[in-house]
C-alpha cells in the first residue's frame, strides 16, 4: 500500500512539474562578447539543478575519504569489540562448564579488548588456580590492579583464591587491603572468618562469627562449632598460666560461659591451674541454665580439699541437685566421689552403688566400681576391693 501512494504521488509531482513547464514561457539569456546563449528558463532550472547535485557528489566523496582512516579505524575498533565480548562470553561459559584451560584461553584473547581487560584477568585468574597454577594466577590479579574501579573485585578474588589455595597470610594481606577501602559486606566477613581460620587467630574468629550472627549470616550450627574452636584453643593452648587464664575468660561474654562446651573446658583448665573454686562457679552458672551431665562431672574434678568447706559445700549443693534430678547416674556417681574424698563411707557406697544401677554407660559403671574398690582398701576390705576392681577390669574390656 505505502509503494502504491509513493508511485502515486511521485506520479502527480510529474504531471504537475509538466504542465509547469509547458505554461512557462520565461527565457535566460547569458552574454559573453562575442558569444550569446540562449535557453529556456525550464532547461536553466534543469541545469541548476544538475549542477547542484554533482557539485553535492563531488562534495561528499571528498568528505568520505577524508573520513576514511577513522570510519576504518572505527570498525576495526567495532570488530575487535565484537570478538573481545564473544571471547569474554566464551571464557565464562567455559569456567562455568569446567573446563578451566579453555576459560584461560578465551580470556586471553578476551583480555585484548580494553574494555574487557579487566574482567577478563578475573577470569583468567580463576581458571589458572582451578588447574594448579598459582604463579599464572598471581600474574593474572597483577595485570587487574592498572584498572581501580575493578579493585574490590580483585581484592575479594584473591581472598578467595588464597583460602582455597590454603594461603591464610596472603588471604589475610589482600583483607586487611580491603578492609583499608572501606568494603565490609557480608561475603566479605565470610571471606575474612575462613582466612583468619585458617590462619588460627581464633580471637578474630570469635569477632566474626559474632559479626555474622547479629546479621543471621550464618548457621547455627557452625557458629557453634566455630566457636568451640576458637575457645578450646583459646582456653587449652593459648592460657599457659593461671593469670593469662583469667584474663581469657574475662574476655568471653557471660552467654558463652554457660555453653557446656566452654564451660568444660573452662573448669578443666581452672582445675589444671589450681583454681578450683573458679571451675566450680563457671559449672554451677553453666548447669543452672542447661543441665548436662559433662558438666557433672567435671564439677566432680574440680572438688575441694579434704575436710574443707568447699568440699562439704559441693556435697550440699550435689545432694540438692539429686531431688530435682533423680536417677542420673553421673550426678550419683560424683556426690559419691565427692563424699568419698570426704570420707563419708556410708553415703559414699550407697551413691555410688546407685550410679551402678542408673549407669546406661560403660565408662560410668567402670569409674562407680573404680570408687567402690578404692572405698573398700581404704576400710581394710581386701575381698571386696577385689572384687570390685575385677568388676572394673571387665568393664574396661566391654
Amino acid at each position: 500500500m505505502r509503494i502504491f501512494l509513493s508511485l502515486v504521488i511521485l506520479f502527480a509531482a510529474a504531471i504537475g512539474l509538466a504542465v509547469g513547464a509547458r505554461f512557462n514561457p520565461g527565457n535566460v539569456v547569458f552574454f559573453y562578447p562575442p558569444y550569446r546563449v540562449d535557453m529556456s528558463l525550464n532547461l536553466f532550472i534543469v541545469l541548476i539543478a544538475l549542477l547542484f547535485a554533482i557539485l553535492f557528489a563531488i562534495f561528499n566523496a571528498i568528505r568520505t575519504t577524508q573520513q576514511m582512516p577513522q570510519r576504518v579505524a572505527a570498525y576495526r575498533r567495532e570488530k575487535r569489540d565484537r570478538e573481545g565480548n564473544r571471547a569474554l562470553r566464551d571464557a565464562l561459559k567455559a569456567l562455568f562448564e569446567g573446563r578451566f584451560g579453555h576459560a584461560e584461553k578465551a580470556a586471553t584473547r578476551a583480555a585484548e579488548s580494553p574494555e574487557n581487560a579487566g574482567l577478563s584477568a578475573l577470569i583468567a585468574a580463576r581458571a589458572a588456580h582451578r588447574i594448579g597454577r598459582p604463579e599464572r594466577r598471581d600474574v593474572w590479579l597483577g595485570k587487574v590492579q592498572e584498572d581501580p574501579s575493578l579493585k574490590t573485585a580483585r581484592l575479594m578474588t584473591a581472598i578467595e583464591l588464597s583460602i582455597d589455595g590454603h594461603e591464610p597470610d596472603a588471604a589475610l594481606d589482600a583483607m586487611n587491603e580491603l578492609n583499608a577501602s572501606g568494603t565490609r559486606h557480608i561475603h566479605a566477613l565470610r571471606l575474612a572468618l575462613k582466612a583468619n581460620q585458617r590462619a588460627k587467630n581464633w580471637p578474630e574468629v570469635l569477632r566474626l562469627v559474632r559479626m555474622l550472627d547479629k546479621r543471621n549470616a550464618l548457621h547455627p550450627a557452625l557458629s557453634r562449632r566455630l566457636k568451640e574452636m576458637a575457645y578450646e584453643d583459646l582456653l587449652t593452648h593459648q592460657a599457659h598460666d593461671a593469670e593469662s587464664l583469667l584474663r581469657v575468660l574475662s574476655t568471653i561474654p557471660a552467654e558463652d560461659k554457660t555453653r557446656p562446651f566452654v564451660a568444660i573446658r573452662a573448669a578443666r583448665a581452672l582445675s589444671a591451674k589450681g583454681l578450683h573454686g573458679e571451675a566450680r562457679s563457671i559449672v554451677e552458672k553453666a548447669l543452672a541454665v542447661e543441665w548436662d551431665e559433662r558438666l557433672v562431672r567435671a564439677y566432680g574434678n574440680s572438688a575441694g580439699a579434704e575436710g574443707s568447706a568447699e568440699l562439704l559445700a559441693q556435697i550440699e549443693r550435689c545432694e540438692e541437685w539429686a531431688k530435682s534430678h533423680p536417677g542420673d547416674a553421673e550426678l550419683e556417681l560424683t556426690l559419691g566421689t565427692l563424699c568419698l574424698r570426704q570420707k563419708l563411707w556410708g553415703k559414699a557406697q550407697r551413691h555410688l552403688e546407685q550410679a551402678l544401677s542408673d549407669a546406661g554407660e560403660s565408662e560410668t559403671v567402670r569409674e562407680a566400681h573404680l570408687k567402690l574398690a578404692q572405698m573398700h582398701e581404704a576400710l581394710n576390705q581386701p575381698d571386696q576391693a577385689a572384687a570390685h576392681y575385677r568388676q572394673c577390669a571387665l568393664s574396661t574390656m566391654l
